[in-house]
Formats: structure tokens, sequence, C-alpha cells
């Protein structure tokens, strides 16, 4: 390699001196001699075999996870449980006759206008969001053109039978999920998975997923990136009406760990409503076993006041939640917590103001501070181009590992592969970072070679790695379930 290296600095300074003594030297000369420069230092690349960042850090995070030394056993998901009918996003407008025009987010969907202008208000951003459709009958007419699209595909849904699917793929785990089981979704989960008799309903929920590609266009406007939008009329799910039966099928159960999900669906059943509702939640997840650790996967939502009642009632009393960017950036607006003035963020969050947030939210409402009663002491964040796991210390084990199988699974199962093909995915993630966005704050950089940065404030450890993106993903639905699912399979809950 020192040969080449050579060669190159004799062909860099020849170029200077041919040019300098005769600078009327035919150009095609100098193109010959110059064109040689980069062809030596790519051939001295390969010979040396330098891995690409990307093919280093998946390197790096098989040799880093490893199992916890105490796994999981049997594990309790609710409540929220469909069928996604997946379809293309555009092509399902057009079919439905509507034009492209002016975006506009509507917090509760009336018409098939008003999903094309929240529709396209999201594409543009490239993010995530789900709404409630509140016409049954307009629904089921959009239902069907959608099932009778062509390629439209059939998919369990919701994110506890989500998360229960990936926890399933796991052979070691035994799995209970209660949730609004219909027969075709019934058909469509793993074996291993347990489903109460209580669950079980005769007629199946459906939710609409309207995807969108990178860069993809429609009338003017264009998604940065590959995403979703999902909407649904459900009634079953809107009201959590299997909570009850799954904290009830617990104490024959007796799971090792319980994951809820599905608040966010009650917030179309209108303020009078939800407040009674939670209160009710509130009471069923108290009555679960003290020594049985809780997380909670939260979901998009819009409305401020039913977030900050979720903050208050419902996080203290849980153990670990699992968000995306604009639910901790929303959580955030909610409660008047940092950077809340924000209104969305700017490309890929900055790292020290999502910091700044998720230490805000352990310390209000979670265990950050020794002498508070909450039971939060982890949360788990995903953004498309890195993760973040923050734990009050002692209470949690392996996180290391936790994030990067996070961060793995989101890599391959976007491509739709078991593995990281390291072909297929790129590195986003910020190579360097601040631990806050406000002073006193801590410089530092990501090292591929050990992709996990870890760094304190206070008591408070957080543990970032990065993703690597897939170029051409094939389905963003579940990604966040399968990254909590993974995240929490690779955790372990430290004795008290």
């Amino acid at each position: 390699m020192w040969r080449k290296a050579a060669v190159m600095a004799v062909l860099a300074l020849a170029v200077g001196y041919l040019y300098h003594t005769d600078p009327d030297l035919p150009q095609c000369v100098l193109r010959f001699v110059t064109q040689s420069i980069p062809q030596v230092l790519l051939s001295t690349q390969l010979e040396a075999n330098v891995p690409s960042l990307e093919e280093a850090i998946s390197r790096a995070w098989d040799s880093l996870i490893t199992a916890p030394t105490r796994q999981w056993g049997r594990i309790a998901v609710g409540v929220n449980a469909c069928i996604d009918v997946v379809v293309s996003g555009v092509g399902l407008l057009q079919a439905l006759a509507v034009d492209p025009g002016t975006s506009r987010d509507h917090d509760v969907l009336h018409s098939k206008e008003d999903v094309k202008e929240t529709f396209i208000h999201y594409m543009e951003r490239g993010a995530a969001a789900e709404r409630f459709f509140s016409d049954k009958e307009g629904f089921q007419r959009i239902a069907r053109a959608a099932a009778e699209y062509p390629g439209a595909q059939l998919y369990v849904g919701g994110n506890a039978a989500l998360i229960g699917q990936k926890l399933a793929s796991n052979p070691h785990l035994v799995v209970l999920l209660c949730g609004p089981v219909g027969p075709k979704l019934h058909e469509l989960l793993d074996e291993q998975i347990v489903v109460p008799p209580e669950s079980l309903q005769e007629t199946d929920e459906y939710h609409l997923i309207l995807e969108y590609k990178a860069g993809e266009q429609w009338g003017l406007s264009q998604a940065p990136q590959a995403n979703r939008f999902i909407f649904s009329h459900d009634v079953s799910n809107g009201g959590m009406s299997t909570l009850e039966t799954f904290v009830a099928s617990l104490e024959e159960f007796q799971p090792g760990l319980v994951v809820l999900s599905g608040l966010h669906m009650m917030e179309g059943m209108g303020r009078t409503l939800w407040e009674e509702r939670l209160r009710e939640a509130v009471a069923a997840i108290s009555d679960v076993r003290n020594e049985v650790p809780i997380h909670l996967e939260l979901a998009s939502m819009t409305d401020r006041d039913y977030m900050s009642s979720i903050m208050k009632e419902v996080m203290p009393i849980v153990n670990s939640i699992g968000l995306n960017e604009q639910e901790l950036l929303f959580l955030s607006q909610a409660g008047g917590g940092p950077h809340s003035s924000l209104a969305a963020w700017d490309g890929i969050p900055d790292v020290g103001r999502v910091t700044d947030i998720l230490l805000w939210v352990l310390e209000q409402h979670g265990r950050a501070d020794p002498e508070s009663e909450a039971d939060l002491t982890r949360i788990h964040f995903h953004t498309l181009a890195y993760h973040i796991l923050a734990t009050v210390d002692g209470h949690w084990v392996n996180q290391q590992s936790a994030v990067a199988a996070g961060a793995r699974v989101a890599s391959s199962q976007a491509c739709g592969l078991q593995a990281v093909d390291v072909s297929k995915v790129a590195l986003k993630a910020p190579q360097s970072f601040y631990s806050s966005f406000s002073e006193p704050r801590e410089s530092l950089v990501l090292n591929p070679s050990s992709p996990v940065t870890v760094w304190r404030r206070g008591n408070v450890s957080f543990y970032l790695t990065p993703v690597l993106v897939c170029k051409q993903p094939l389905r963003t639905v579940g990604l966040g379930d399968a990254i909590s699912a993974e995240g929490l399979i690779y955790s372990e809950i430290a004795p008290q």
C-alpha cells in the first residue's frame, strides 16, 4: 500500500511541475495524469479493504448485542389489535377521485377531502400520523375501495398485536395477546400467541395504511422520505374495550412483563368520554402486581389536554415508555416542557433537544428524583436516523445491547430482510452532537467501531446508536413496534 501512496505523491508533484514549466501543455496530457490520481487512491483503498461506515457499524452491533442474564419467559401484551389494509396512498386517493391540492392537518377526519388534506400535510413532511374517521358509512366506503385496490395487502395491525407478533418470533417466549381479535386477525397471528377467549369477536376491525415512498410526488407535493398515514373508524379499540379483560387475565397468565398500548385510540371519543375511560384505565393498570414491570407504547395524538392527562395519570404508574420524535415533541408541547415552542422538527431531530425533553420527562413524571414515588425509569426514543434509550441509573441492565438491537431490527425490517444488508442501507445520523441544546453541554462523537455513545446527566444515563436507514424501504408500518419489542427482549430490569 505504501508504494501506491508514494506513486500518488509523485504524480501530484509531476502535475504541478509540468503545469508550472509549461502552462500550454496539451489538456489531454494533463487530464490523463490528473485522472490517474483518484484511480490510485481507489485502488489503494480497495487493497486495504477498509470497511464502509455502514459495514463497521453493522459488524460492531453483532459483536455488541448480547442477551441479558435474566430473560423474560412470559410477556402479556394488550390491548389494540386490528387488520391493516396497506395501499399506495396516492394511488388510493386517485381511485377515490380526489385531486391533489392544499395541505391541512385535521384532528378528526369527516370526509375523503379531510383524508386528502391531512395525508398531503404529513407526506410533505415525511412524517407518520394516525387519525380517527368519524363517519362509519363513509369509512366503510373508503375501506372497500382500499381492499379492492390493486396490490392492497392485509397484515396484522395494532401496536399490541404487532408487538406480540415480534415477541412471538422468539421461541423461548410465551406471549399473551388481549385485544379485539376477529377471525381474519386470529388466522394471521403467530401460533405461539395465546388469545383469551374473551378477546375473540365475530368481526375484525380494519385500519387503512396509506404509504408513500421517498421522493414520491402528487401534484406539487413531494415526500422527503418514505412513511405512512393511518386512519380508521375503530370503536372497539377506540374505547380500549378489552382492557379490563386484559388485566383480569394476568392473574392466571403470570407474566414477567406487561406491554400496554392503544391509549391513543381513545382520543377520538371526545373529552367527556375519554376522561371517564382514562380514569377506569388508570384503575385497571394500578391493579397489576407491583413486581411486574409495565411498558407503555405511545402513538400519534393531537389533543394536548388528553396527552397532558396521560403524562400526569398514566406515565407515573408505568416503568417504561416507547415513542418517536413527533410523540416526544407533542408530549413536551402538551406539558410546557423544553423546546415546546418548536412547531415541528426541522429534518433530523437535534440530539441535544431530544435529550433535554427525555430528561424533563423522567424528572417531572419519572423517578429521576430518588424521592419520587413514580415508577417511570426508562424511555426508548426512536427516529429515522438514530435511537436513544434513557434510563434512571440502577433500574435497568443491558441497555447498550437493547438500543443497538432496536436499531438493527429497524435497519433490516424496513428492507424486508432478516439481517442487515450494508449495500441497501445508509448512515444518516449526525457523527458529532451535543448532550444538551444549552450550556453546560458535552461534545460527543459517533464511533462506528463502538456504535453506542453513552453519557450521563445527573442520575440518568443516555445510550445513542445510529440507524442504518434502508435506501428503498418496503414497509414502514410497525417499525416502531418492532423497535420497542426488540429493545425490551434485550432489556433486564434490575432487582430493587
